[in-house]
């Protein structure tokens, strides 16, 4: 067996965590004995618990010593919620330590290969990179940029267009979609909507029909602070926080603001961009989030360069000349995403795929 082929496994592992780690990264290991006998594996299950090496390494026992440890990240060589994982690698007496990608989180980044290094461990780096970047994109986008990982969702018609008149409720989807964008809320740490959506549809932005087990932030770009203190999204503070974020003259207004406050609103002041909220929010640990509208702040976020990926579902059905195109119209190919997938949800079409290399 390769390292490529346990490296493999070590993702496989990793993935488990999807929708339970957050902010931290989903991370894998597999311990693996000098004759290529699998002896412990593991995984990072939830943020504040017991890192996948700690789950390989107790697995593995005295059988650990001489052995090689495949992990999908750095191993962490500082006190957090839990204690550092290298001095547990070090004391189990692993003879090689086999690393996807390097942590970049600030308290990491290095540290831990260097730890190793100076007890004798023998350390490679970049195996299956790619892949292990690409698992925990969200958490790379908020060390790296200090931001969220954005994710456009939107339904659409065959003509490219998002609702048949600016303002009006357009419903596209069909039952199978509806499904699958409800199963997608259910794996990320918060969904955003503009404040026009919030007027003309008054959602709830939850995650219907869809286990979730941590809670939902819900999100609404609101420059003037137009959100209403009935809004629908503020009954439902049980299923997790709503953030609005505004600009100063929109937090100047006091009366608006205390009113939305009262009913449980937490309120964000950015200098009026979409990077400036999103950084708002990942100051606040939330590193994936999923966009869903409306057209004006899709365009926005579009045009600042802050959507790492889209995905869409498009409906068997016009809307003709006077329907709001998507993107205000502008070129849109899925040629131009990277690792694109089309997938049929019974009478819709899902398009989905990533805006850039992973990075």
């Amino acid at each position: 067996m390769t390292d490529s082929h346990y490296m493999a496994r070590a993702l496989v592992l990793a993935a488990r965590g999807l929708g339970r780690t957050s902010p931290n990264p989903m991370v894998g290991a597999v311990i693996v004995s000098p004759d290529g006998v699998i002896v412990g594996h593991g995984y990072h299950s939830r943020a504040g618990e017991a890192h996948a090496e700690v789950h390989a390494l107790t697995m593995a026992g005295a059988s650990a010593r001489n052995a090689t440890l495949y992990c999908s990240l750095e191993p962490c060589c500082h006190q957090g919620r839990t204690g550092p994982c290298v001095e547990r690698i070090a004391d189990a007496g692993i003879a090689r330590v086999v690393a996807a990608v390097e942590d970049p989180y600030p308290l990491v980044r290095g540290r831990g290969f260097a730890f190793l290094r100076a007890r004798g461990i023998h350390v490679d780096t970049g195996v299956e990179e790619h892949e292990a970047i690409r698992l925990n994109q969200p958490f790379f986008t908020l060390m790296r940029e200090g931001r969220p990982f954005v994710t456009l969702k939107a339904a659409m018609s065959l003509d490219g267009c998002v609702a048949e008149h600016p303002g009006q409720r357009t419903w596209l989807s069909g039952d199978l979609a509806v499904r699958h964008a409800q199963r997608e809320r259910a794996a990320i740490d918060g969904i955003a909507v503009g404040s026009g959506t919030v007027l003309s549809d008054d959602p709830q932005l939850t995650a219907r029909g869809a286990y979730r087990e941590m809670p939902l932030s819900r999100v609404v770009f609101d420059r003037r602070l137009r959100t209403p203190p009935s809004a629908r999204l503020l009954s439902t503070l049980d299923a997790g926080p709503v953030m609005i974020v505004t600009t100063p003259t929109g937090a100047a207004d006091g009366g608006r603001r205390k009113a939305l406050e009262r009913r449980g609103a937490e309120i964000l002041v950015s200098d009026g961009t979409i990077r400036s909220g999103l950084q708002a929010l990942g100051a606040r640990g939330i590193s994936a989030l999923l966009l869903e509208g409306g057209a004006a702040v899709h365009e926005a976020a579009w045009n600042e360069g802050v959507v790492d990926y889209v995905r869409l579902y498009v409906a068997p059905r016009t809307l003709g000349p006077a329907g709001v195109k998507f993107l205000n119209g502008r070129r849109f190919s899925t040629l131009d995403l990277e690792s694109p997938r089309i997938a049929q949800l019974g009478t819709d079409v899902l398009i989905e795929g990533y805006v850039h290399r992973a990075r």
